[in-house]
């Protein structure tokens, strides 16, 4: 069974794209539904979501792309924003950025040089997030890390999540010293940043934006993953431009 078929999408959307040609899937987690629609306006990506946790995500997603939309990161811009309350869904329209994920690139690449140069523009790509000015819209009224466990508390309550009480309460105990909140991502890895001839086009899927702890986008970005951040040189290369090297 096809993610999203045609006869589904909003007919807000369907107006506005015209006519749709053809309709892809590319790879994704389980938490969204997304289709690339060619159609006679252009190429666009289709965000659908399902369930109060995720149109949440959506929402804010979409919050976040609309506050950062006057900023120079390379990002995509909203088209179109449904909510259908009664079948509690969402839908969300942006423009299709074109390259695949830094993961896909990483793994076919066998010249060390111009790996080491992606991994680089993916450290310059987070220094370059870290230092753009936040939206106010996008700060939380407690602290970034307050608000985070206390949609950790829900989440464990409301809807089946990897962790356990245990873990929440052993986090609660151990927070890290304070630092200076930045723009963060929220879910900076290697899948959701795009290139295309090694150079970056886009990053992607924005619903953790928020005013928050910058070692928290530094920590996913680094985590060891096959063909990626497995040895300490990838490391060192994508910090050189954090350490002005």
């Amino acid at each position: 069974m096809l993610p999203i078929t045609i006869d589904e999408i909003p007919d807000e959307i369907k107006n506005y794209l015209s006519t749709i040609h053809s309709i892809r899937f590319p790879t994704q987690g389980y938490t969204l539904d997304v289709g690339i629609i060619e159609s006679n306006k252009g190429c666009f990506a289709l965000k659908r979501a399902k369930g109060e946790q995720f149109t949440r995500w959506l929402h804010r997603e979409r919050m976040v792309l609309n506050g950062l939309a006057q900023t120079s990161l390379p990002i995509p811009t909203v088209i179109l924003f449904i909510e259908q309350t009664t079948q509690k869904e969402s839908w969300l329209l942006i423009d299709f950025l074109e390259g695949e994920t830094l993961r896909m690139a990483l793994s076919k690449e066998k010249n060390k040089e111009k790996r080491e140069e992606m991994i680089f523009n993916f450290g310059k790509l987070m220094y370059q997030i870290h230092a753009t000015p936040c939206p106010e819209e996008l700060k939380y009224e407690q602290s970034w890390l307050e608000e985070m466990l206390i949609q950790a508390a829900f989440n464990l309550e409301h809807y089946q999540v990897d962790g356990t009480q245990d873990i929440l309460e052993k986090i609660k105990t151990t927070i890290p010293p304070v630092v200076k909140k930045t723009l963060i991502h929220g879910d900076f890895t290697i899948d959701n940043v795009l290139v295309c001839n090694g150079m970056v086009t886009g990053v992607i899927d924005w619903s953790g934006g928020a005013h928050g702890d910058p070692r928290y986008d530094l920590s996913l970005a680094i985590r060891p993953k096959p063909n990626a951040f497995e040895s300490e040189r990838d490391k060192q290369i994508f910090l050189r431009v954090t350490e002005g090297k």
